[in-house]
């Protein structure tokens, strides 16, 4: 029988489902999991339809104030590993941080992928140069979280054999029954379906799409837009002008909702300019449903692999249209196609990702552990 030698810690600033899976499927492993985070769920998350997430055997520590944080970290075993949310303005986990490196517990900080252009860029690359040399050998090593990433570590100053790729690592979604075999049976009687799903906001590049579709002349698809913000009123201005009744507004939606919607879908398109990963390109390949995202999303990486989708350059309207013309010319998928795309995509659930990360505390030497996604 497996018995871990050490416990596992994560400081997380609010308790996010991306890690929370993650959290209690190592603790399905044996780990004895401590989860510590400076609030539940922020009112933003909640609005944005984010749901409290399931923790099974994981202990959940709320520490809303310094002294919380710094009394966890003080008690926590001297066989403890300790993975925290980033390095930079990180709220209360900046505190943790602090007495891990002075009691010398292993550590490991988990970065996403980073906007690097413009001068914030060129800010972002000296502030983190600083880092990595305050830190020196205090840090055991990065998660680097989304594409290139790895790379821009390194290039920051972390030794190479210290940087160890990584993911959000999801629960499998469910999908209804009666969804399932609705859209088996339907799937020659209905038009095309695009589908975004995230906020409406500018750094999402909706409105690149919408021009991008309607530059094409497609004659049966549909867009699906599921999400909320800013932006909504000015994306529904533009489509009534470009994609007169092809685009149906769902609005909001909860977490739990989103795998049906795409199951139902041909198509996830995340435009954006940046994003650190994008967790619906996750949930989307484990239904089964292809992907096109911007080469700037962290999930670009896994977008690659699949085999399925495409990756096009970041507010390219070319290269854009190119992705999601050769996706609609492919056409509507058949469900053993589906079935094959959701089965390669185990590799980004929960299960997947605590088997890697087992691996990666585990290793014995220096050497780089594969990416699930590349077995």
């Amino acid at each position: 029988m497996f018995i871990p030698r050490y416990s596992i810690w994560f400081w997380q600033r609010i308790l996010t489902p991306h890690m929370a899976s993650l959290a209690e499927a190592l603790a399905k492993r044996g780990y004895s999991v401590t989860f510590v985070a400076n609030e539940v769920l922020s009112k933003r998350r909640l609005n944005q339809g984010w749901e409290k997430p399931s923790l099974g055997k994981v202990r959940f520590k709320l520490a809303k104030h310094e002294r919380d944080v710094i009394k966890l970290a003080k008690k926590a075993p001297k066989n403890s590993i300790h993975l925290t949310q980033g390095l930079f303005r990180n709220g209360l986990v900046t505190h943790a941080q602090k007495i891990l490196r002075h009691r010398g517990l292993r550590h490991w900080a988990m970065l996403e992928k980073i906007n690097d252009k413009g001068w914030k860029g060129k800010v972002r690359r000296i502030l983190y140069k600083i880092l990595f040399l305050y830190w020196g050998n205090h840090l055991e090593g990065v998660l680097a979280i989304g594409s290139g990433m790895k790379n821009w570590v390194v290039a920051q100053g972390m030794k190479k054999t210290g940087v160890q790729p990584f993911a959000y690592f999801l629960k499998t979604p469910n999908i209804y029954k009666k969804i399932y075999d609705k859209s088996a049976q339907n799937i020659k009687n209905r038009p095309y379906r695009f589908i975004f799903v995230g906020q409406l906001i500018k750094r999402k590049k909706v409105d690149l799409l919408i021009k991008a579709i309607s530059a094409l002349k497609l004659k049966n698809f549909e867009l699906w837009i599921v999400g909320d913000g800013p932006e909504k009123e000015n994306l529904k201005f533009l489509a009534k002008l470009l994609l007169v009744k092809k685009v149906r507004w769902f609005g909001k939606l909860n977490m739990s909702k989103i795998g049906n919607i795409l199951y139902q879908a041909d198509n996830l398109i995340l435009p954006s300019m940046h994003d650190g990963w994008g967790a619906v390109t996750s949930e989307a390949l484990m239904v089964g449903t292809p992907v096109i995202c911007s080469n700037t999303c962290g999930s670009s990486v896994i977008v690659k692999a699949s085999g399925v989708g495409g990756v096009f350059l970041s507010n390219n309207q070319k290269t854009l249209m190119n992705n999601l013309y050769k996706q609609y010319k492919i056409g509507l998928l058949p469900l053993r196609k589906k079935k094959k795309i959701s089965k390669w995509a185990r590799c980004l659930n929960d299960k997947s990702g605590a088997e890697y990360l087992d691996l990666i505390l585990n290793r014995v030497d220096k050497s780089l552990i594969k990416e699930p996604w590349k077995n």
